[in-house]
């Protein structure tokens, strides 16, 4: 059996607590995984793309969650359709991805972690049934935060497997 990752900075909501609580704590428990995969490499690891047929690498699972904090939280929750990508070039496809031959990890970590930052703030004054615009859509904060849940799961399950294939350690 594969061990859970032991870090006082995570920890998984409670059973029993309020919706909103629970949606905002279950996010940050994503979040933080996604940290712990990269914490401890080199920059060559981080950019490994261990998997041929794959563009993923640690680093650039980051900066596409970087990319997905603004697209959910500012485009959409805010309202704010032409707020600028961070690396994502849109004639360039997986720009935010590869290549990443210059990118600077303390720099793309601090852009990353600010930008989750930004969406906490977007969100805090907002109940979870308050709508922002998608695609001329309405979309509720509890829908972004549902969705932001799964994404977040979704890579760190990529992670997981990037990780236990560039060093050999394994947890989620």
């Amino acid at each position: 059996m594969v061990q859970d990752l032991v870090d006082p900075r995570r920890s998984e909501p409670p059973y029993l607590w309020e919706e909103r609580a629970m949606l905002e704590g279950w996010l940050e428990f994503h979040r933080t995984t996604l940290m712990l995969k990269c914490e401890g490499l080199s920059d060559a690891q981080r950019k490994a793309r261990p998997i041929p047929t794959s563009k993923l690498s640690l680093h650039g699972l980051v900066r596409h969650m970087g990319e997905v904090e603004r697209n959910w939280f500012r485009r959409t929750l805010l309202s704010e359709p032409d707020a600028p990508p961070i690396w994502y070039d849109p004639a360039v496809e997986d720009s935010e991805l590869v290549p990443l031959d210059d990118a600077d990890w303390d720099s793309d970590l601090t852009t990353w972690l600010e930008e989750c930052e930004r969406s906490r703030i977007a969100a805090a004054p907002r109940s979870l049934d308050d709508t922002g615009l998608r695609q001329s859509e309405p979309c509720s904060l509890r829908w972004i935060y549902v969705h932001m849940i799964e994404e977040y799961a979704r890579h760190n399950g990529h992670a997981d497997l990037i990780r236990e294939l560039v060093d050999g350690s394994v947890g989620w």
